[in-house]
């Protein structure tokens, strides 16, 4: 594996999720026409959106306490940004994430925009309902690493309504270009996470049929995820976080209390195999294990990814980021060599059962390192070439697919 982040991308993209990056208190983001700092209730980040050469769409710590000692500064001068490393100099070009213009609006309802959806990568993120009822307790049993419950009435909206998130969809439909809208929500009694969601889904599937993703706790009637699937849900995630099950009741006491591993083990190979097609002609369907690296030993996150991947869901990775305002914020992140080697397993462990990842266009994730990207952490990327070139091809069906699908919703639209 080339080591130098001055011509490994991949590479330098982890290293800034571990190490952040600093940032000159006099630096305008929104100024230079990037998106502002928001601490998204649907991601683990409330960094500063960039662009890596090569589209690695990236979200780099600038606001946690450890970024304070981070080798990495942000350089502005003849129109461009540099990132900088102390020892190494300059190491590459880079861009802002570019701030849509729907960013500045409101909707009808009066609400800016950014409090009801919000960009992450290239994807819209929306959390349309209230807080994780694990902030709400009188002992609060949330995530230890999470910040859910910290940005209401500053970054999000507590509600939205369908009409609401319909609105935004459509605004970045047309400005951004979004192939995909990923609905999150947190642990509700009752398990009323999918009833909440539902008519969101069904909405905005029949106005753009964009790709809809839903990340919830695991229902305990798992039929209703054939529903979904019905519904024109193209993913279903669960965030179990960790693999290794001291670990998991440490970090997450309420999901350990209400769920437990095995229950969100349960749902993600019930999705993986034995949800059946949609009864529509192109209706793609994948289902994700989502875990965070460096909050475990590295083998239990490894295990953790043949596990995922031998029941045929695809895994997603998180790197650990102790966000101001947690229970972690005072941890250290994970050190980059520590982490290599899992995001490595992950590009192996996808290719080695030829799972789909990275056909669906335009859809670039800045909060995480998707398994095609950890391609560049390879030591022999080409030997999996016969893959490689598969996902070439069912990316170019894909696209074909689902821009023909989205014409056509946007011509019934301005019917």
């Amino acid at each position: 594996m080339e080591t130098d982040v001055r011509k490994n991308t991949a590479l330098l993209k982890l290293d800034l999720y571990c190490r952040g990056m600093r940032l000159d208190d006099s630096f305008a983001v929104e100024s230079r026409g990037g998106r502002g700092l928001l601490r998204t209730r649907a991601g683990l980040g409330s960094g500063l959106e960039v662009v890596l050469p090569g589209g690695l769409w990236t979200n780099v710590p600038v606001l946690e306490r450890f970024v304070s000692d981070s080798p990495y500064s942000l350089h502005a001068g003849n129109g461009e940004l540099t990132i900088h490393h102390d020892a190494l100099g300059p190491v590459t070009r880079a861009r802002l994430s570019p701030r849509p213009a729907w960013y500045d609006r409101t909707t009808s309802t009066g609400k800016p925009m950014t409090r009801v959806g919000s960009l992450q990568g290239t994807y819209l993120g929306v959390y349309p309902a209230k807080v994780c009822d694990y902030w709400l307790m009188e002992d609060k049993e949330q995530c230890r690493f999470c910040s859910v419950g910290l940005n209401l009435g500053a970054d999000d909206a507590d509600e939205k309504s369908v009409a609401e998130v319909l609105e935004v969809v459509l605004a970045a439909r047309a400005e951004s270009g979004i192939t995909y809208v990923d609905f999150n929500t947190g642990h509700y009694d009752g398990d009323t996470y999918l009833d909440i969601l539902e008519p969101y889904i069904v909405r905005v599937k029949e106005a753009t049929n964009l790709l809809i993703g839903v990340q919830t706790p695991p229902h305990r009637d798992l039929t209703r995820y054939r529903e979904l699937r019905r519904m024109g849900v193209n993913r279903v995630s669960f965030c179990f976080e960790l693999y290794n099950r001291e670990r998991f009741r440490e970090v997450c006491p309420g999901k350990h209390r209400q769920y437990g591993l095995d229950r969100y083990l349960a749902a993600v190979e019930y999705c993986a195999r034995e949800v059946g097609p949609a009864g529509r002609p192109f209706e793609p369907w994948v289902v994700n294990g989502e875990i965070i690296a460096g909050l475990e030993p590295p083998e239990d996150s490894i295990a953790a990814i043949d596990w995922i991947t031998k029941v045929g869901a695809i895994p997603t990775v998180c790197v650990f980021r102790p966000l101001a305002g947690t229970a972690y914020k005072d941890l250290p992140p994970p050190r980059t060599e520590d982490v290599v080697p899992v995001f490595r397993r992950l590009y192996e462990a996808c290719m080695e059962r030829h799972l789909p990842v990275g056909v669906a266009p335009n859809v670039h994730v800045s909060l995480v390192m998707l398994p095609e990207e950890a391609r560049g952490l390879q030591d022999d990327p080409d030997r999996f070439w016969p893959g490689e070139l598969r996902l070439k091809l069912l990316r170019k069906v894909f696209s074909f697919q689902l821009q023909r699908d989205l014409k056509r919703a946007a011509a019934r639209q301005a019917a």
